[in-house]
């Protein structure tokens, strides 16, 4: 009778055991699977294209960098305060993106000028505040044109215009569409920003690379 008790217990202690690897081997191809579903967003623009280094004025007039925003998420928008066509649907939209993010700290919308003739720090203060715009969540961006809208061609690919000093002057980008930027400076997808679809695709893109 004791020797029958005594298989029965090592009988449940191997089942225990089992059962136990059996978890972790779940556990373990459970992430994998969940890592790859993480990566599916591809990486856009030239191989080995990254977001580089910039220097703007933020809506306090405070200077804001690439160091700034090093090891965040972005989103990069460019618009302009006197619009009354696609920014105002855009900014509002941009809105819920905040929403959605206001308690991560990792990630940011940066709205850059395409007007910095007219948008002062202090112009972009008074749209920032009708916009509720969170100060250190959505940033509200000017400086010097050409720095501006080579940004947007070169580095966010959000022009397919050719900037260069002989023609900055004419230039004028206005563009539905925004681009994000993941933590390594890699741009991850591009959308239009006055359609509520993309933005709920944003937002759940957004999600896949934090």
């Amino acid at each position: 009778m004791h020797k029958r008790k005594s298989i029965s217990v090592v009988h449940y202690i191997k089942l225990f055991f089992l059962l136990l690897i059996t978890l972790m081997v779940v556990g373990v191809l459970g992430l994998f699977f969940f890592s790859k579903m993480k990566s599916h967003l591809p990486v856009l623009g030239e191989p080995g294209h990254e977001v580089g280094s910039f220097e703007f004025l933020d809506q306090d007039g405070h200077r804001l960098t690439d160091k700034d925003v090093r090891g965040k998420v972005r989103v990069a928008e460019y618009f302009f305060t006197s619009c009354k066509s696609i920014c105002p649907i855009m900014n509002e939209n941009m809105q819920s993106v905040q929403s959605e993010f206001k308690n991560r700290e990792d990630v940011i919308i940066l709205s850059h000028t395409v007007d910095p003739d007219t948008d002062s720090p202090s112009r972009l203060k008074e749209y920032a505040t009708r916009m509720h715009a969170i100060p250190g969540k959505w940033e509200f961006l000017t400086g010097s044109k050409m720095a501006l809208y080579k940004m947007a061609q070169h580095d966010y690919l959000l022009s397919a215009d050719t900037i260069s000093i002989d023609n900055i002057e004419s230039s004028f980008i206005h563009t539905q569409f925004i681009s994000l930027v993941d933590k390594q400076n890699r741009i991850r997808g591009f959308y239009d920003a006055t359609d509520k679809k993309e933005i709920e695709k944003l937002i759940s893109d957004i999600k896949t690379i934090l």
